[in-house]
């Protein structure tokens, strides 16, 4: 055996869970995403996806992709640096950065490719990131290929942040990079505060939108619009894969920030172009977003009552507000069990376990769309009470 295989053989921890019976991950599923799903033959309420419209099988957002097909075919064949940009992309990226009130966007062809490819070439070497300590892996793995001096401050500690601030050369440029709503345990980054630091200490500010929009904002356009502070943070990320039923991802700002990130960001140039099905499926998810806005309010609806819920219940839920709900349950092996009962009483959910999170942090990820019914989320809070007293969690 090389020494590269015998030195990955030693990694057996997936296969300890799957001998226990308790492995959670790659289930397979049968049908299409929606708020019941097929595993194994079997219907499953699906509380494990960051589809929060719930658009991913509406009608008007399929027969957009099946459209672009028709006339573009499946693939681009090339970076938008060379042969791989459409028509339909630059309509897009027209849309979303007056969606979201920027100057101009430029779409990437994953989410964490925005984050991968803006952070990591946006400063020099005598420059400064500063990064939440909670912020997604793709702004993590940004700052690491970025050559910058990188700060990290506590999570949604403004104290904290000032203090990085405060180590920083005041003539070289300070880039804050921060969730807008934090992935895991759902609470909302102070993006007011964040500003007013931004300006005290001439910073600029990235806000990633990616479990944002569709979610906060007038017509879901995200948690800057939501504060108010749209036109002062200098660049918001989104990503396709979520509230636009697709897959992709965008940077929207100013025009100097796209024209310098269009021939320098490596991620974009080095990286075939977003599908026309994808790009198309995107647009129409937005006109669906900004057309329906009685989606968000049932979304909205029904996190309230799914929080009420589990508060009743006695569940350690932290400081979520949002439809992204972490049922703490801080214990590894615990998580994965509960994981597994809870699908043995048809109910999908994710485990977050380390090193995701710290041991002792480990939880629960439930999570709602715009398209879940009260009832079916009574059914959950209903299974997972059951599931939770059995496992000494709940009363």
């Amino acid at each position: 055996m090389k020494l590269l295989q015998a030195k990955l053989s030693q990694y057996q921890e997936p296969q300890k869970a799957k001998a226990l019976g308790v492995y959670p991950y790659f289930r397979k599923i049968e049908s299409e995403q929606d708020t019941e799903v097929y595993i194994g033959g079997k219907k499953v309420l699906m509380f494990g996806s960051n589809s929060y419209m719930g658009l991913t099988n509406h009608p008007k957002v399929k027969e957009a992709a099946i459209e672009a097909i028709k006339k573009y075919g499946t693939g681009c064949a090339g970076s938008p640096f060379l042969n791989g940009t459409l028509d339909i992309h630059k309509e897009l990226e027209a849309r979303l950065a007056a969606f979201v009130g920027k100057e101009d966007a430029m779409i990437y062809s994953t989410g964490f490719e925005v984050n991968l490819g803006v952070v990591s070439c946006l400063t020099g070497r005598e420059d400064y990131i500063l990064l939440d300590e909670q912020d997604h892996a793709s702004i993590i793995e940004g700052r690491r290929l970025s050559f910058s001096t990188a700060y990290k401050y506590k999570h949604n500690d403004m104290e904290s942040l000032e203090t990085q601030l405060q180590k920083c050369a005041a003539d070289k440029v300070k880039l804050i990079v921060t969730d807008g709503v934090f992935s895991m345990e759902g609470d909302v980054a102070n993006l007011p505060e964040i500003v007013r630091l931004a300006k005290k200490y001439n910073a600029t500010v990235m806000v990633d939108e990616a479990h944002g929009i569709g979610v906060f904002g007038k017509q879901g356009r995200g948690t800057c619009d939501h504060f108010g502070v749209s036109d002062d943070v200098d660049l918001i990320m989104g990503t396709f894969s979520k509230s636009f039923a697709s897959l992709g991802g965008f940077i929207a700002c100013d025009k100097s920030i796209t024209n310098y990130l269009r021939h320098h960001s490596r991620s974009y140039i080095f990286t075939a172009s977003i599908t026309p099905a994808s790009t198309a499926a995107a647009n129409a998810a937005l006109d669906i977003m900004m057309n329906e806005p009685e989606r968000q309010q049932h979304l909205w609806d029904l996190t309230h009552y799914a929080l009420d819920g589990f508060r009743s219940m006695g569940c350690e839920i932290g400081n979520t507000s949002t439809p992204i709900i972490p049922l703490f349950i801080r214990d590894n092996n615990k998580t994965f069990a509960i994981t597994r009962d809870l699908m043995n009483e048809g109910i999908f959910v994710n485990p977050v376990v380390s090193p995701a999170v710290a041991s002792k942090d480990t939880l629960i990820r439930f999570s709602l769309m715009a398209t879940h019914t009260k009832e079916q989320v009574t059914i959950a809070l209903e299974k997972i009470h059951k599931v939770f007293r059995s496992y000494g969690l709940v009363e």
